[in-house]
């Protein structure tokens, strides 16, 4: 397919774009005829993408980039300006995943999982704002998650890392109010069908299964593209899941108590699996696929209602013994 002119198209940077939420947010903005910007670790995987949304007629430029090292994440800035001669809005989504409990998990997979999700999402803020100043626009959207509002256990890293990032945000936006034409917004994803679970650290012993129920990558994908255009501080992307951020705010100790037994009865599910780092340290194998097959149709319907219906009945039963 021949590319098409787009020499007044907004410049989208997307970082994390290998697989997963960061390609079908390449797929969504390359429709809408945007000049894009791919960034990821793996150099392959990011090359695949990169022909798929040219095919869709897409201007693309792909930069390898591994975000744990700021003079990158500098590097990825100045390719896209050079290129573009201009950044409208930047994506962060770079994100890696851990199962484990703290004590569990090795410092150096807890470290390098908070640089890539908090500190490679911070480097990225610090390299493209002066682009943004300069132009006196752009909007800068950050992939946090629901993890960015609630917690559970085994997943400590993320959930600081997530934590962080919401916080980071709200300060930006703060400091950055008399900027008129500079948004920073933030989108909180829920449980995603992604490969993000195929690549996860496991320090369990035990196999893993993402929180139902699932979610498309399309969604996420969607409401990246929607606060891009008319911002908003936050979006949680995922209904059923979002009812734990009010659940979790409102009645604090009994979310507690139901949370640990919820992760120990859905996301473990038996078995002698070795410790793994999984990709928190380097890409894994080119995967160029947005989903990871975890929506099973009518199984992974009945596990969303026996888990639900456990929940509730938890939650009446912690609530009673309060009483």
């Amino acid at each position: 397919m021949a590319k098409k002119n787009h020499s007044k198209s907004p410049v989208v940077v997307i970082v994390g774009a290998s697989s997963g939420i960061g390609q079908a947010t390449a797929r969504k903005f390359a429709k809408r005829g945007a000049r894009l910007v791919l960034a990821g670790r793996g150099e392959e995987g990011l090359d695949l993408v990169a022909d798929e949304i040219g095919g869709l007629g897409a201007e693309v430029l792909a930069v390898p980039t591994d975000v744990r090292y700021e003079d990158q994440v500098q590097d990825l800035v100045r390719a896209a300006v050079r290129r573009f001669g201009r950044i409208d809005v930047w994506v962060g989504n770079a994100s890696v995943f851990s199962y484990g409990t703290f004590e569990q998990t090795p410092s150096d997979v807890f470290r390098d999982l908070i640089e890539t999700d908090l500190v490679g999402q911070i480097s990225g803020a610090r390299a493209v704002l002066p682009v943004f100043r300069a132009q006196r626009s752009g909007s800068l959207v950050f992939v946090g998650s629901v993890y960015s509002k609630i917690s559970t256990p085994l997943v400590s890293a993320y959930v600081t890392s997530k934590w962080g990032l919401l916080g980071f945000a709200e300060v930006l936006r703060q400091e950055l109010r008399k900027e008129k034409g500079i948004s920073v917004s933030t989108v909180l994803p829920s449980t995603i069908d992604t490969p993000i679970y195929q690549h996860t650290a496991n320090y369990t012993g035990e196999r893993v299964h993402p929180l139902p129920p699932v979610v498309a990558p399309s969604r996420v994908a969607s409401a990246i593209v929607r606060v891009s255009r008319k911002p908003r501080r936050e979006v949680v992307v995922g209904r059923i899941q979002g009812l734990m951020v009010p659940f979790h705010s409102a009645t604090p100790g009994l979310y507690e108590k139901v949370a640990a037994p919820a992760m120990e009865l859905i996301a473990l599910r038996g078995g002698d699996e070795p410790d793994t780092r999984g990709t928190t340290a380097a890409p894994g194998a080119p995967v160029a696929t947005t989903t990871g097959g975890w929506r099973k149709g009518r199984a992974t319907r009945l596990v969303i209602a026996a888990s639900a219906a456990w929940l509730i009945a938890s939650a009446v039963r912690s609530a009673r013994t309060t009483d």
